[in-house]
């Protein structure tokens, strides 16, 4: 069993009967998302879920998982996601799916955000090792990366695979993949960057995670 599965399976230990779950995107979600229709099928354990992007809601209905849209609900017991980058105070980067918008919806919903990653997405500060997405009215881009870059910010819209044009996400959005100054803690540019005006959503994840699980090596561990 891989570290992904590790940390999954320990994820899902905090599902309980009854609860709306939300369900992450990537690699180690899918983990979790095939671990909770194991629970479901051998432990009878009944609950129903919400998934932050198209492919999660895929995964989940192929498993046939109970699922509701996000337009149906207003809060949720448990969001279980992975991240980009995870700082010693619990700050997250997303967004590298460009599923930003539902993401940040489901942790700012949950009663508890569970993070799960591997010991390799620990960093000191954000925008370590990734640039910070900002999902972008397509209108408004020019002038919102004028902004950003008075604060300090420097990038470039995100290409499609294709490179023959712009990155769009599943709500029609661009996404400005941009890094700041380092002396900017991301509390600060959190409120920075949502007071932009043009930017739907972005990456910094601040003050959500309630439980971080870090698997490293066969072991997993709570921060």
């Amino acid at each position: 069993m891989n570290d992904k599965q590790l940390v999954a399976l320990q994820a899902a230990k905090y599902v309980k009967n009854g609860m709306l779950v939300g369900l992450g995107t990537g690699s180690t979600a899918n983990y979790f998302i095939e671990e909770l229709a194991r629970l479901t099928h051998d432990e009878g354990l009944k609950f129903t879920t919400v998934a932050s992007s198209t492919i999660s809601a895929k995964k989940a209905q192929s498993l046939q998982l109970p699922i509701v849209a996000l337009e149906h609900i207003n809060c949720i017991d448990l969001y279980v996601d992975g991240a980009d980058e995870i700082t010693p105070d619990k700050t997250l980067l997303k967004g590298r799916g460009s599923d930003l918008v539902k993401e940040k919806l489901l942790a700012t919903a949950a009663a508890q955000f569970i993070v799960v990653a591997d010991a390799s997405k620990l960093v000191n500060h954000i925008s370590q090792n990734f640039l910070i997405p900002i999902e972008v009215i397509p209108f408004a881009w020019q002038l919102a990366k004028k902004s950003l870059e008075k604060l300090g910010g420097i990038g470039e819209l995100r290409p499609n695979a294709a490179k023959d044009g712009f990155w769009i996400t599943s709500h029609g959005s661009y996404v400005l993949d941009m890094q700041f100054d380092k002396n900017l803690d991301a509390s600060t540019l959190n409120a920075l960057i949502n007071n932009t005006p043009g930017v739907v959503e972005h990456g910094i994840f601040c003050g959500l995670a309630d439980v971080v699980l870090i698997a490293d090596n066969g072991t997993v561990s709570e921060r």
